[in-house]
């Protein structure tokens, strides 16, 4: 089976997934293997419950009559079906990555120019190198455009995403201390997120820069084409405003607040802003995305519960987002109790740099602070350094923070969002 081949009968499906449980009529299912598992053996079944087609890597289960088909690697013929797809599409796709606040700018991205233009983009996090692919192959002839979140934890991964994706416009929403393990420290962060740069620079292709950004302006100091916001000079110029808990953007004396926390976001909401104007979007249908976009996704959201207010930032956190977090939490009016779990994938600066969060929290005088994972428990001898989320539901099952503000922030495998409804 080659790509060609197989493309018109793509062109005829519903759509491709890679979940045996969720196939639909006309759907084609990628029958991925694992240490653990094989999906092949729910080919038949998957043809029996209306799949058009699905792809084996294992030549056993092909059964060309049934429009099950055996290739070498699922993987990688997903990737080839995607770049064909990609190649057929006369659509502008902007790819984004960065270490801190891809995916709601993502969001926000997507808001925007959808006010104006029929729009496709990463569902939830699918941002790597099987949901990128995903992502393509569910571009339909009704989208105008595509945003691509592209995420990454070794050099080299936002090489391929870019080749996958080819996108004609590129954002890096900033260089932080995520993924220092995989990335090699700092400086393989900067190098590995700017693969974008290099891809976009080699295909002549448009990048958006925050010129406030040291990074972001030198590594595109000289290039053209660029779209530029942050400064007096640059291309669109925004002011920050905040009222209550939120954040908004000032352009032109217009207003516009989003449900979004924290000063960080303020870029985030500049980059769609700058998307949308550079696509024709008038400010007023900018301001109604930003201002209608409620944040569901437990990154910087607010939720009220009875008396007190909780900020949920708990789907990754890495020193430079936990740092931004706790800054913009000790501005809030009230008592304020911070939960903060592990920071993972910091390698051999893993110690250091949760001894420098911890110690800037003390610093900041919260009235309490609570810490969970291994991490924190090593370098926290106070009874509010918890080993695990389970342990913490235990304490919160006996005992009620009396705070009126609470933060909760950790990585994704700290799973610290399980300890909401016992707050």
């Amino acid at each position: 089976m080659n790509i060609e081949q197989f493309y018109s009968l793509f062109l005829q499906s519903n759509r491709v997934t890679i979940d045996s449980r969720k196939i639909g009529k006309d759907d084609i299912f990628f029958a991925f293997s694992g240490d653990n598992f094989n999906a092949a053996t729910f080919a038949e079944k998957a043809i029996n419950e209306g799949a058009l087609a699905v792809i084996v890597e294992q030549k056993d289960f092909e059964n060309v009559d049934k429009n099950i088909f055996y290739v070498p690697s699922t993987l990688e013929f997903l990737q080839e079906l995607a770049i064909h797809h990609r190649n057929q599409l006369q659509i502008p796709i902007i790819g984004l990555t960065g270490s801190n606040g891809k995916t709601t700018t993502k969001e926000i991205i997507h808001a925007v120019l959808f006010e104006k233009y029929s729009v496709q983009y990463t569902y939830g996090n699918l941002n790597n190198h099987i949901g990128v692919p995903l992502t393509i192959l569910s571009i339909k002839p009704e989208h105008e455009m595509a945003v691509i979140e592209m995420g990454a934890n070794h050099q080299k991964e936002i090489e391929l995403l870019c080749t996958i994706s080819q996108p004609n416009f590129g954002y890096i929403t900033n260089f932080g201390k995520a993924h220092l393990e995989g990335f090699g420290g700092f400086e393989g962060v900067i190098k590995g997120k700017s693969e974008l740069y290099d891809y976009l620079k080699n295909h002549h292709q448009t990048i958006l820069v925050n010129e406030n950004d040291p990074i972001q302006s030198e590594k595109t100091e000289t290039y053209q084409p660029k779209i530029t916001f942050g400064k007096e000079s640059s291309d669109y110029n925004f002011e920050s405003f905040s009222e209550e808990h939120f954040v908004g953007l000032l352009y032109q004396d217009n207003k516009a607040l989003s449900k979004l926390t924290g000063d960080y976001n303020f870029t985030n909401l500049c980059a769609a802003a700058s998307l949308g104007l550079h696509f024709g979007i008038d400010f007023e249908k900018i301001k109604q995305a930003i201002q209608n976009y409620t944040p569901t996704n437990m990154r910087s959201q607010i939720v009220k519960k009875e008396d007190k207010t909780l900020v949920l930032d708990t789907y990754n956190a890495n020193p430079s987002s936990m740092m931004a977090s706790l800054y913009n939490f000790i501005t809030f009016e009230g008592s304020k109790t911070i939960i903060i779990g592990d920071m993972l994938e910091l390698g051999e600066e893993s110690e250091k740099e949760h001894q420098n969060i911890l110690k800037l929290a003390q610093d900041l005088g919260f009235n309490e602070i609570i810490t969970v994972g291994g991490h924190f428990k090593n370098i926290n001898s106070s009874a509010s350094a918890f080993l695990n989320t389970a342990e913490l539901i235990e304490y919160l099952k006996l005992n009620t923070i009396q705070s009126e503000n609470i933060l909760l922030k950790a990585s994704r495998g700290i799973s610290l969002e399980k300890a909401i409804d016992f707050i």
